[in-house]
């Protein structure tokens, strides 16, 4: 069923229902943006939206959705000789 359900061309959200620790595996394998683990209302404001595949790239909300706003930059300090 995994193989089917990530063969199709977008990945937006998919639900997954059943004993926990069963489920939470198979939500692990699936190629959504988004997986609801015995629920159904998957949507929160302070969690990042967005799929896989067609169905978009990038997330918005949450932490997440600023960050194609922001550069990275790396810095790397010398000379503190102890």
């Amino acid at each position: 069923a995994i193989p089917l359900a990530n063969d199709g061309p977008a990945g937006l959200a998919a639900y997954v229902c059943g004993e926990l620790g069963h489920a939470w595996a198979v939500a692990e394998k699936l190629d959504f943006g988004i997986v609801g683990v015995n629920e159904g209302a998957v949507s929160h404001a302070a969690m990042p939206f967005g799929g896989t595949k067609e169905s978009g790239l990038g997330r918005e909300g949450g932490n997440h959705g600023i960050d194609e706003y922001l550069e990275d930059k790396y810095l790397c300090l010398g000379g503190l000789d102890m």
